[in-house]
């Protein structure tokens, strides 16, 4: 009788263990709670002289400064959006320079702006978009927050010299759900070294062909500076709002884009 009673009670132990397991497995899954959980990675490799620095700091910077950002993330299903900026250059140089920052309002976006601008510059060796890529991508989820979308933002003048090829960091970064878009800064100054580019694919197409990639990935392209800071307003717009468009952009003049069909699908 005893020795019953005990099959009896562990086969019920084992019960409630089995239909606690059955829970877990499908359970459902958590929330978003933002619209959007956005990576700015930020190129200061040696090819970026210091006007370039400057502009990409101060682009942004002054983007989130601008009310049509802020109307933006309002406008979103949860009203607000997590944002984290990095600077990268090579495989080995990657570091964040704002943390992870919901924005939900003026001041909210106005202090992620003066952190921008008061971090510390500085520059590096070399070009690693891969390595780029996958430092943003393991930065998700840090927030302590989950967004409906996930992007990476990556700018830059140059194509991928360093590190593995940046097709495949961005291919293994598109299989986990992650966006990726670029912003290509197209100019033909020497670099602070005094070489110039040509021994390597241009910038616009070697974006387009390796680094975007995602839902409704896109490409913006900056062919000078009087269009630096229209070029950024515009593509954050894009990306906190979640808006499929052309899968490349071009901004001269800082008045306009011209739109070029390209598939950017991968």
């Amino acid at each position: 009788m005893i020795a019953r009673r005990a099959i009896l009670v562990c086969a019920a132990l084992v019960c409630a263990a089995l239909v606690g397991l059955g829970a877990a497995t499908v359970a459902p899954a958590r929330e978003a709670e933002l619209d959007l959980e956005l990576v700015l990675a930020i190129d200061v490799s040696r090819s970026m002289d210091d006007e370039e620095l400057e502009l990409q700091r101060q682009g942004y910077a002054g983007a989130f400064l601008h009310p049509a950002i802020v109307a933006a993330i309002r406008g979103g299903a949860q009203g607000r959006i997590a944002v984290t900026m990095v600077e990268w250059a090579g495989s080995h140089h990657q570091r964040v320079i704002v943390p992870w920052t919901v924005i939900r309002d003026e001041e909210s976006s106005a202090a992620f702006a003066d952190a921008i601008l008061a971090a510390p510059k500085l520059s590096f060796n070399w070009t690693s978009i891969s390595g780029a890529i996958d430092f943003s991508r393991s930065l998700f989820g840090a927030g302590g927050q989950r967004g409906a979308r996930r992007v990476i933002d990556i700018s830059g003048d140059g194509a991928n010299n360093n590190g593995r090829p940046a097709s495949q960091a961005r291919d293994e970064a598109v299989a986990l759900g992650i966006t990726i878009n670029g912003l290509a800064i197209v100019n033909d100054r020497p670099t602070p070294g005094g070489w110039r580019r040509f021994d390597q694919q241009p910038v616009d197409q070697h974006y387009r062909d390796h680094v975007i990639g995602g839902p409704g990935a896109f490409l913006m392209v900056a062919e000078d500076f009087d269009s630096f800071a229209f070029a950024i307003r515009n593509k954050l717009m894009r990306e906190i709002a979640g808006t499929h468009g052309p899968a490349t952009m071009v901004a001269r003049g800082g008045r306009a884009a011209e739109q070029e069909p390209t598939d950017s699908g991968r």
